[in-house]
């Protein structure tokens, strides 16, 4: 279909705003006489707080408030504000023993299918270096930091579980007494009969694959504040994905009623997952009950957020393949064990959705998938980008090129005899793929990287520099249907000159979702970009309910509420044309800002005189707007391939990309330019994700030995490629437009493309994550390459 302007590379909408520094992000407001709170963090990974003294703290000048475990039982009753007592205090409820869960996810009805709850506000029982003991609230950020150090704690140190097999051994210390054995959950699926099919298989070939922990390192840091307004009720501002679900989760973590909290989200400086968990709100909301109801300001500074937000979940991996000579695929066995870090935070849903997402590409007679999620000493590991699909296509795209050498298979054949045809209906969630251009993303990659020719070129090589090619695909989703609920709301104001005003409960983030849904509107309406005003702020007492930004949804779950309420605008502006001309309205369009017949664009009426006629018309008055909601229950499936092209130091085991292409199949694009940028983002955070990038600790105490921007090395523009960005633009029926999902895919396959091209240089698989310098060189004295 021919779209005017869906499917154009527009200027992003918060362009100018941001490049020129009017955007205002959450340190960008104030309120009068704000207080700023600080955090005491623990030293250790695992300890009892036996005793502490804030009494010195309490003392120094400038210091309003010190909190502990123990002061939380009377938070709410601390304030002096007239009526908070009545206001906030409504349940008798020890908050004390409020424990809560930080994930963002949509509130469940069903209580077995919510979030474990294991936090508390602040924690007797410190489970990570970092874990927050104790928060100090001053007039400004040197009083509040000399104050954290005047507070005197007795610990009781615990031995620290600082990995799944020390969590996991018999005996081990419990660090929350309700998980036997550390394990958070357990549970996978099964699809036939496994070990019938691998019996009837030619070849049963295992292989075992790890990745590490990485964080988001997104540029603005966690930062909120916090407050009790005139009306008695806490508002926050924040820098959050999920500013409904943040209004949720801190009336349970106080024990209030929700609607007793408002949630204001300004610009976002980034949040790739991380900021889809309330991580510091709860906390700030105490700090300033604590003092009233005063203002207080949390900012957490760049080494507290590497550590005491979230991080992306490691994984230890088993898997057992059975295949055919031909390359055909009988049964897969994959165990899975999570490291979700001390506290549960998005916890088993990672490995579930990682597993889930991987049936979409590969269907095979059986398949069993076996995670398990396991509470450790270390920091809390959460959502990020891809949300446990890199780990598990990592894992599973380098055990198939492992299988491709054994049975000395070209890779990409071995794949595509087993790839997913239209049509298939996943045997779990129902999905049905209606749209898969999967075969055509793997043509179109391997002839922009000219793989036949470079691997001929390549065939026989010796000396200290070698080169590679690699490849692996991906499947994902385009929202979370079935497992969770996929709701959406857009708001549509018609002004007088008959441009319109976008409010939705969509977060931007950075992804240029705004953008799109004014691309959309647009669309739809028959007028051009600037005359869409979108909203892009998001407050819970004004903008329309969206669950968040996350599981690259925006687009596709929030764009059919846009959609939605487009085309009921569209049609409330031909009906009123309908009464100011007497043309039968479904002879009419709009196009160019005016009202047309359908058949033959000729103009009949502005847009503009209609809407006019909409507000001031004496009789027929009724200004033209709209407010939906959407209900998503259908998901389309998005596909892809990454064929890298490397250069490998033998010596020094230095790992360079020479070449690098990510080609999409998400339906219609709406914004090539904004879509070329998240492929740029997502690839260029898989390289570092396959190179560089490892949190590490001590194997002994959990101290973090790297949480700065210093020693943790995140890819600089001198270690980036140019990354080539490719699409094979085939609409979904189910997505506004035709579109599939974009956001978190193009992170998912570049890891173990990089590490096949690295295999295919040396003929040495590298089944751990990140191929650093110095693992490599290791690995190539252990196999004796050097």
């Amino acid at each position: 279909m021919a779209y005017t302007v869906v499917g154009k590379s527009v200027t992003r909408v918060d362009a100018v705003a941001k490049v020129t520094g009017k955007a205002k992000y959450t340190d960008d407001f104030s309120e009068r006489d704000m207080l700023v709170g600080k955090i005491l963090h623990s030293p250790y990974a695992h300890a009892i707080v036996k005793s502490i003294d804030v009494s010195k703290a309490k003392a120094l000048p400038g210091v309003e408030a010190v909190l502990t475990y123990k002061d939380l039982p009377e938070i709410r009753y601390a304030t002096a504000m007239p009526g908070v007592i009545e206001a906030i205090a409504t349940d008798e409820v020890d908050v004390a023993e409020l424990k809560y869960g930080t994930a963002g996810h949509p509130f469940s009805l069903d209580e077995s299918h919510r979030d474990k709850e294991d936090r508390y506000i602040l924690t007797q029982k410190a489970r990570f270096v970092g874990d927050n003991i104790a928060a100090v609230v001053a007039t400004d950020a040197l009083i509040a930091s000399k104050a954290l150090k005047l507070i005197e704690v007795e610990y009781e140190v615990l031995e620290a579980l600082t990995s799944t097999d020390a969590a996991l051994k018999e005996g081990a210390p419990l660090i929350h007494d309700d998980c036997e054995r550390n394990i958070l959950a357990s549970g996978g699926y099964a699809i036939g009969n496994l070990e019938e099919a691998l019996k009837e298989s030619d070849h049963v070939i295992e292989g075992e694959y790890e990745t590490s922990i990485v964080q988001h390192c997104h540029m603005e840091n966690q930062v909120s504040h916090a407050y009790v307004d005139s009306d008695r009720r806490i508002v926050i501002m924040t820098s959050t994905q999920i500013p409904h679900i943040v209004r949720r989760i801190v009336a349970q973590s106080l024990g209030i009623s929700w609607g007793r909290v408002r949630v204001i989200k300004p610009y976002v400086g980034g949040g790739f997952g991380n900021k889809q968990d309330v991580c510091i709100e709860p906390l700030n909301v105490a700090m300033s009950l604590a003092v009233g109801g005063r203002p207080v300001k949390l900012e957490l500074s760049r080494e507290e957020a590497m550590i005491d937000t979230r991080t992306r979940h490691a994984f230890k991996f088993k898997i057992k393949t059975g295949i055919n000579n031909d390359g055909k695929i009988n049964g897969i066995h994959i165990t899975a064990v999570s490291n979700t870090g001390a506290y549960a935070s998005h916890g088993h849903s990672i490995a579930s959705s990682g597993g889930g997402k991987f049936r979409y590409l590969y269907p095979t007679k059986a398949l069993k998938y076996d995670p398990i999620t396991v509470y450790t000493n270390l920091p809390v590991a959460g959502a990020m980008r891809g949300y446990g699909t890199p780990q598990i296509f990592f894992a599973f795209e380098s055990h198939i090129e492992d299988i491709a050498k054994k049975l000395k298979m070209d890779p990409i054949e071995i794949r595509k005899k087993n790839l997913v045809e239209v049509g298939h209906v996943d045997l779990l969630s129902k999905n049905k793929i209606m749209s898969c251009s999967i075969r055509e993303c793997i043509d179109k990659g391997r002839e922009l990287i000219k793989w036949d020719a470079k691997k001929a070129l390549y065939k026989e090589q010796t000396g200290d520099k070698r080169r590679g090619l690699g490849m692996a695909c991906f499947s994902y989703a385009s929202g979370t249907y079935p497992v969770a609920l996929e709701l959406a709301g857009a708001r549509i104001v018609m002004n007088q000159d008959g441009s319109v005003q976008l409010q939705l409960g969509a977060t931007e983030i950075g992804q240029g979702s705004d953008t799109v849904f004014a691309q959309m509107v647009a669309e739809v309406l028959g007028i051009p970009m600037y005359m869409v005003h979108v909203i892009s702020t998001q407050d819970t007492d004004i903008t329309p309910f969206d669950t968040g930004s996350y599981a690259s949804r925006q687009t596709y779950v929030s764009g059919m509420a846009v959609e939605k309420a487009a085309l009921e605008v569209k049609e409330k502006v031909l009906a009123f044309a309908n009464r100011m001309t007497d043309i039968p309205a479904h002879l009419l369009d709009i196009k160019d800002q005016f009202v047309v017949f359908k058949d033959s664009g000729e103009q009949v009426i502005a847009l503009e005189v209609v809407a006019m006629q909409s507000y001031y018309d004496r009789v027929n008055a009724q200004p033209i707007t709209s407010d939906v909601s959407n209900n998503a229950r259908i998901n389309a499936i998005p596909y892809g391939v990454t064929f890298a092209e490397v250069e490998v130091d033998i010596k020094t085991g230095k790992i360079k990309i020479l070449e690098i292409f990510n080609v999409h199949d998400s339906g219609k694009i709406v914004n090539p330019l904004l879509a070329e940028g998240q492929v740029h983002g997502g690839v260029s955070m898989a390289i570092g994700y396959a190179l560089s990038e490892q949190l590490l600790f001590d194997e002994k105490t959990g101290k973090p030995l790297n949480n700065n921007l210093l020693d943790y090395k995140l890819p600089t523009i001198m270690d980036t490629p140019v990354i080539g960005a490719a699409f094979v633009e085939k609409e979904d029926p189910t997505g506004p437009f035709g579109v599939k999902s974009l956001g978190e895919p193009p992170i998912v396959s570049p890891a173990p493309a990089i590490r096949n091209a690295v295999f295919d240089a040396t003929d040495v698989a590298f089944n751990r994550i990140p191929m650093n310098p110095q693992r490599v060189f290791e690995k190539f004295k252990e196999t004796g390459l050097i």
